[in-house]
C-alpha cells in the first residue's frame, strides 16, 4: 500500500468513524422512525473511498489543521454526497439498483423511503456545519454552509442534474455539444470537488490567493474525476465499479467519451491532469498529496 493509499484509507475510516456516531445519536432522537435511521445508514455506510472528505482533510492540513478539526465538515459534506447518490439512483432518475456492490437504497427499501433518507442526510449536512465544534469561528462556518449551499444547490450539483436529465428525459437538447456536457459535468460533479478543496482552505482560514489556487485545483480535479468515470462506464465492468456500466452507451447519452473518442478523451484527461498538478505550484512539496490524488482520480479509468 502506497502513502497515498494508507492516507485515503485512514481519513476514509475516520470520516466513517464520525458518520456512524452522528447516526446513532439519532437513535436517541425522539420521533426518529427506525426505518429512516436504517436507509440513511445503508446509504452512508456502504463503503466508498471517500475521495471528498479526504480532500477536505488534505486541504485543510495544508494550513495546520488538524484531522480532527476537519472530519465534521468531511463527514458533512459526506452526507450531502450520499443523499445525491441516493436520489440519483431513484427510478425517476437513474434507475439504478447497484451502488458501491450493493443494492441501492430504493431497491432495498422502497421509493418513498429512499425519497425521505435523502432528504434527511441532505438537512444533516448543514447541521452538522452549523454546530460549533465544526469550527470555532462563526463566520467560517457561516462561509462553509454558504459554500455547500452554493455547491449542492442550482448553480451546482442540482443544476447539473436537471441539465443531465433534461436531456435524457425531455430530449433538450436533442444533441449536447461537448460545451454542454462539460458545463453540465462541472456542475453535476465538479461543484462537490471543488466545495472540498474550497472547504478545507476555509477551515485553514487560508488568503485569497491560496483559495483561489485550491478552488481552481478542485475544479481541474473535478474533470479528471468526470471524464475518468465516463472512461469506466464505457471500458469497465460492474464487478470492477461496483455499479452498472455501459448505461450511458445504451441510452445514447452523450459524454466527453462518445463525443471526443476514447483516445481523444484519454488526451483531454491528461491536459487536466496537468492542469491540476500545476495549480499545486504555489503549495511546493506541501502539495504531493494531492498531486498523487489527480494521478489516484484518472487511474481508476486504466
Amino acid at each position: 500500500m502506497t502513502t497515498f493509499e494508507a492516507r485515503l484509507a485512514s481519513h476514509a475510516a475516520t470520516t466513517d468513524a464520525f458518520l456512524g456516531r452522528v447516526l446513532d445519536d439519532r437513535v436517541d432522537d425522539a420521533g426518529v422512525p427506525e426505518r429512516l435511521r436504517q436507509a440513511m445508514r445503508h446509504a452512508v455506510m456502504a463503503g466508498g473511498k471517500r475521495f471528498r472528505p479526504f480532500l477536505v482533510i488534505e486541504v485543510s492540513s495544508l494550513f495546520g489543521v488538524s484531522t480532527r478539526q476537519a472530519t465534521a465538515t468531511a463527514g458533512a459534506l459526506e452526507c450531502l454526497h450520499c443523499y445525491s447518490l441516493v436520489h440519483d439512483d431513484l427510478p425517476a432518475m437513474d434507475n439504478d439498483r447497484l451502488r458501491r456492490g450493493q443494492p441501492t437504497v430504493w431497491a432495498a427499501f422502497d421509493d418513498w423511503t429512499a425519497i425521505l433518507a435523502g432528504d434527511a442526510l441532505l438537512t444533516l449536512s448543514f447541521e452538522i456545519l452549523s454546530r460549533s465544534e465544526t469550527h470555532a469561528n462563526p463566520t467560517v462556518r457561516n462561509e462553509l454552509v454558504s459554500a455547500l449551499a452554493i455547491a449542492g444547490g442550482p448553480v451546482g450539483m442540482v443544476g447539473g442534474q436537471a441539465l443531465d436529465l433534461s436531456s435524457d428525459k425531455l430530449g433538450d437538447p436533442a444533441n449536447p455539444t461537448l460545451d454542454y456536457v462539460r458545463r453540465l459535468q462541472a456542475m453535476k460533479t465538479g461543484a462537490l470537488i471543488r466545495f472540498a478543496c474550497e472547504a478545507g482552505a476555509l477551515l485553514g482560514q487560508a488568503s485569497d490567493q491560496e483559495r483561489l489556487a485550491l478552488k481552481s485545483y478542485g475544479a481541474h480535479l473535478g474533470v479528471v474525476f468526470q471524464i475518468a468515470d465516463d472512461l469506466l462506464d464505457a471500458t469497465g465492468d460492474a464487478a470492477t465499479v461496483g455499479k452498472a456500466t455501459g448505461k450511458d452507451a445504451a441510452a445514447g447519452k452523450a459524454t466527453q467519451v462518445s463525443l471526443l473518442g476514447v483516445e481523444a478523451a484519454k488526451d483531454y484527461l491528461a491536459t487536466m491532469v496537468q492542469a491540476a498538478l500545476d495549480d499545486l505550484a504555489p503549495f511546493g512539496e506541501r502539495g504531493a498529496i494531492l498531486a498523487q490524488a489527480v494521478h489516484f482520480a484518472a487511474q481508476r479509468a486504466k
